[in-house]
């Protein structure tokens, strides 16, 4: 019985990152032994266990044959007889498939260390192919690991190809697609996701709405980038710089996607794209679990970003609905996180990745004098009034009067 550290540790360790968690492999074991020993076992569909004092996971070496369609098609074999090179070739990438002994001694078989020093995410053998669901764990680690110069190989992205044309990502359980997407937009650069995703003809199979976003042109005027699908791109590494919360970096990804549909026949200007993308966000909520913050966040911007580009413009009326519609008295923290798409989608565009957004202060402004009114107080010196449109009332008054100093000001 040999026990090896294996994975993400082994793997962060040599790039020098911290090692967050700590997977094992047992060579040569039983699941009575590892029971014997105090393990608690955890494992479903193979063996693994919980170290009875750290509560690290060790899983039992094992090999897989793909017996069935899907992420979940497969028959283990976690005998003692399983080896530990047998049981690193089943894993998805090299720069995974790395062990290391009890006294640091690396075991790395498929040259795992070598692709770390040249930065590539290579597949460690053809199996790779057998799961789906590593199209988009590779998509993932490539956003993960980009800001270090990691590139998928081009040969591991022939297999990802032939794995979207075989039409496997459709059998991906819907929560496991939503746990991979979600987690990229975790990473340092979640625009790289979409940009392998797409390189393996996989985006047209996830969100097809952000891929028909590609060759969507833009006013020059306006997106010097032109393309919608770059601006996507460009969004992304905004608000990886201005938010690391993934409801806000969902709505800058799917913000405009009414753009791939507005009449073609007036392009590059997109008329009513705002109101076209909700039908097509409704259609992703219900492909796929989104969280209902996500979901909602993320139709707000797609409705109502436009309005705080031109924010100047509005007239007192219009802003306090805008408000409303953003739920911002009740819930202050939408209205900053809505702020924060907007400004990533502002500076998205090729020449104004640094301009400042001068809106997102004119609206919080314009909050602050609507949130400055004692509505204790009015209902106390007006019994029998409207709660609701009295405080609209007094709210609409002190914006009106904020607007007078702002526009003086300008």
């Amino acid at each position: 019985m040999q026990t090896y550290l294996v994975g993400g540790a082994v793997r962060d360790k040599l790039l020098k990152l911290p090692v967050k968690d700590k997977d094992w492999v047992v060579v040569g074991a039983t699941p009575a032994q590892m029971l014997d020993q105090g393990f608690q076992q955890v494992g479903k569909g193979f063996p693994v266990f919980l170290h009875p004092h750290t509560k690290q996971e060790y899983a039992l070496a094992r090999t897989e044959r793909k017996t069935a369609p899907g992420h979940g098609g497969f028959e283990f074999d976690a005998s003692a007889s399983v080896t530990l090179e047998q049981d690193l070739m089943r894993r998805d990438l090299t720069i995974n498939a790395i062990a290391e002994t009890g006294d640091g001694a690396l075991i790395d078989p498929y040259g795992g260390s070598y692709d770390i020093e040249r930065r590539i995410l290579r597949h460690v053998s053809h199996a790779f192919r057998e799961d789906p669901l590593r199209v988009l764990r590779v998509a993932r680690f490539a956003a993960r690991f980009a800001h270090l110069g990691f590139k998928v190989a081009p040969e591991t992205v022939k297999l990802m190809q032939d794995i979207v044309q075989s039409g496997e990502l459709q059998t991906l359980v819907k929560e496991r697609v939503w746990q991979e997407i979600e987690q990229a937009l975790t990473a340092p650069s979640p625009d790289v996701f979409i940009e392998v995703l797409r390189s393996a003809n996989a985006l047209a199979v996830i969100l097809p709405e952000v891929n028909n976003l590609f060759g969507v042109p833009q006013p020059p005027k306006y997106h010097p980038e032109i393309d919608t699908g770059v601006h996507i791109l460009m969004c992304l590494q905004q608000v990886a710089l201005l938010s690391s919360d993934t409801a806000v970096r969902y709505a800058v990804l799917v913000h405009d996607v009414g753009k791939a549909v507005t009449d073609r026949s007036k392009w590059p200007s997109h008329i009513a794209h705002e109101f076209l993308g909700l039908k097509l966000l409704d259609a992703i909520n219900q492909r796929l679990p989104v969280p209902n913050e996500h979901a909602q966040l993320g139709a707000l911007v797609c409705e109502y970003h436009t309005q705080l580009h031109r924010v100047r413009e509005l007239c007192a009326t219009t802003l306090l609905h805008l408000l409303e519609a953003l739920d911002a008295f009740r819930r202050p923290e939408r209205l900053q996180k809505f702020l924060l798409a907007c400004e990533a989608d502002a500076r998205g565009r090729t020449g104004l990745e640094s301009a400042p957004y001068p809106q997102r202060t004119y609206l919080e402004t314009v909050f602050s004098a609507a949130t400055a009114i004692d509505a204790g107080s009015l209902l106390q010196t007006n019994p029998g009034s409207d709660p609701k449109k009295l405080i609209a009332q007094h709210r609409l008054q002190a914006i009106t009067a904020v607007l007078k100093t702002l526009r003086h000001a300008d």
